[in-house]
């Protein structure tokens, strides 16, 4: 069993705990080792963190922040918001992703039989080619998103499109990957 939760990335000189939309959180909330500038990330069980919460970090610490939906370590929805209004989002684990997001059609009674047919491949096929047509777009935003944070990223667009099309074991270290490779200042190491 993987974690679940959320990862919330935010600069800030404060503790990201006093922020408005943590309350209530505090003693569930883990926070990880901070990077430098101020930039820190909270891990938060799975609960109802929403865009409205990012949205109100982001007025309170006055810079982008972001956050990622992360379901057992295998899927994550990672999205981003400048102090300008500007969103992104990208899935992390692709074809994880797909398979969440593949609805089961309607004249399929047992599920467990429909996993093992041509059909959901093909279904399967479609949905992670769908996600993949959005990944040049989500590259570009995430990009901008950092350069909006005030990173002097030298990372280009195709190694951001190649890092979500990665697949991990753990989507919550594609999220930390991400993060470095957009030049988030990296966690010293010890």
């Amino acid at each position: 069993m993987g974690f679940s939760g959320h990862l919330v990335f935010a600069r800030s000189h404060r503790p990201l705990l006093e922020a408005p939309p943590f309350r209530g959180w505090e003693d569930d909330a883990h926070e990880c080792l901070p990077r430098p500038g101020g930039w820190q990330t909270l891990q938060l069980p799975y609960g109802d963190w929403t865009y409205e919460m990012l949205s109100g970090l982001v007025e309170w610490t006055g810079a982008p922040a972001c956050f990622a939906d992360v379901h057992d370590s295998d899927v994550a929805l990672v999205t981003g918001l400048d102090t300008e209004g500007n969103r992104w989002q990208a899935w992390l684990n692709l074809d994880n992703a797909a398979a969440v997001l593949l609805r089961t059609p309607e004249d399929v009674d047992d599920e467990s039989l429909w996993f093992n047919t041509p059909e959901f491949e093909e279904a399967l096929a479609r949905k992670r080619a769908e996600l993949d047509a959005e990944i040049p777009a989500a590259a570009r935003h995430a990009l901008a998103w950092a350069t909006a944070a005030g990173v002097r990223t030298t990372a280009e667009q195709h190694h951001i499109e190649e890092l979500l099309r990665t697949r991990a074991t753990f989507a919550e270290d594609l999220f930390t990957s991400l993060m470095d490779e957009l030049d988030f200042p990296e966690v010293p190491l010890a």
